[in-house]
């Protein structure tokens, strides 16, 4: 499937997903904007004797493409906030590549501190020690930074009690994992359209492209980076058996791109320290997906710091399975997916 066969099927989902702010029985659903970023609320219409829990939902879509509007994303939500009788809130942020990172980590930053403003809480009663936020995908990338940076910064600090990430991309280092390598042609997403769109966050540079897709895009100096993603340290063994670490070569790109060694974009080399203050979290993985690995290496990682997780792995799964939970589609894998990502939530929060 080549990059724009890919999008002509993302935009084509899009454009028949696209849903209105429409309430129902239970729910009442408003589109609306935290500072002129534009999100969805879900708000239950009972009447609670008690402070309601919350969840921000990041949608995917490799930074460029997707939106709350999605049914995919709206049918997540609605369930979510019906299950848990749980407000929940769903932003759009700046999308690439006509807004380069950070535009999309900065507006998830902005939107969950002014959820947490103590005066927004109780104007959706809100119980401020019950928050999640929850991403799929380059969503649940953008959830693994902003819950970094907020655990980071002293008046943020322990105000999120979990983090839930569905098969996350959370490295953009090291692009030869065994996942990367078994599932280079999908399902669904391949290794080509996932960094061909992926690049795009950064910057529209064919050379950064092609310097990902030989895994020779790191700087001189950013050995030291490749201890906290080696996945032959990290990987359980099945994952790793068949597989002959290879360090990537570096300095070969002219262009200098320091974001390739950040954690705001790839948060899974952030060091032990930052990861220790890490709340509860979920990760769901599925085995026929490129990113598969990411999730595996950061359950280690945060298992290793002393951080609470729970980890759900799909032996049938493939990436992007939510997307396709609902119409046309009705893949049955996505709804399992679903349940047990808000299973998790009902006994988390």
């Amino acid at each position: 499937m080549g990059i724009m066969k890919f999008e002509d099927i993302f935009f084509g989902l899009m454009n028949l997903q696209n849903t209105k702010p429409v309430s129902d029985e239970n729910i009442t659903v408003i589109d609306t904007d935290f500072g002129g970023i534009p999100v969805r609320l879900f708000l239950p219409k009972k009447k609670s004797d008690r402070l309601r829990p919350a969840v921000i939902n990041i949608h995917g879509g490799a930074f460029c493409l997707g939106s709350y509007k999605m049914l995919c994303y709206d049918s997540l939500n609605r369930l979510t906030a019906n299950r848990l009788d749980a407000v929940v809130i769903a932003p759009d942020y700046r999308l690439a590549p006509q807004y380069l990172f950070p535009a999309a980590l900065e507006d998830c930053i902005f939107v969950v501190k002014f959820f947490l403003q103590e005066t927004v809480l109780e104007k959706y009663g809100v119980d401020p020690s019950r928050i999640c936020i929850s991403g799929d995908s380059s969503g649940g990338t953008l959830v693994a930074t902003v819950t970094q940076l907020l655990q980071d910064d002293p008046e943020y600090k322990n105000k999120l009690k979990a983090q839930a990430l569905l098969y996350p991309g959370l490295q953009a280092i090291d692009t030869m994992t065994p996942s990367y390598q078994e599932y280079e042609h999908g399902p669904f997403l391949s290794r080509k359209m996932a960094i061909k769109l992926s690049c795009l966050y950064i910057a529209e540079d064919e050379e950064l492209t092609k310097a990902i897709l030989r895994n020779e895009h790191m700087p001189e100096g950013s050995r030291h980076l490749f201890k906290r993603v080696n996945w032959s340290d990290f990987l359980p063994e099945k994952y790793r058996m068949i597989h002959v670490y290879k360090e990537p070569i570096f300095g070969k790109l002219n262009t200098s791109y320091p974001e390739l060694t950040y954690s705001k974009v790839s948060p899974l080399i952030a060091s032990d320290s930052q990861l220790q203050r890490l709340p509860l979290t979920y990760i769901l993985t599925c085995e026929h997906d490129i990113l598969r690995d990411d999730g595996l290496i950061y359950v280690t990682r945060l298992r290793n710091a002393g951080v609470p997780v729970t980890h759900d792995h799909v032996e049938d799964g493939i990436h992007g399975a939510v997307s396709f939970a609902t119409a046309p589609v009705y893949l049955n894998l996505g709804s399992r997916i679903k349940d047990k990502y808000i299973s998790w939530l009902e006994e988390s929060l």
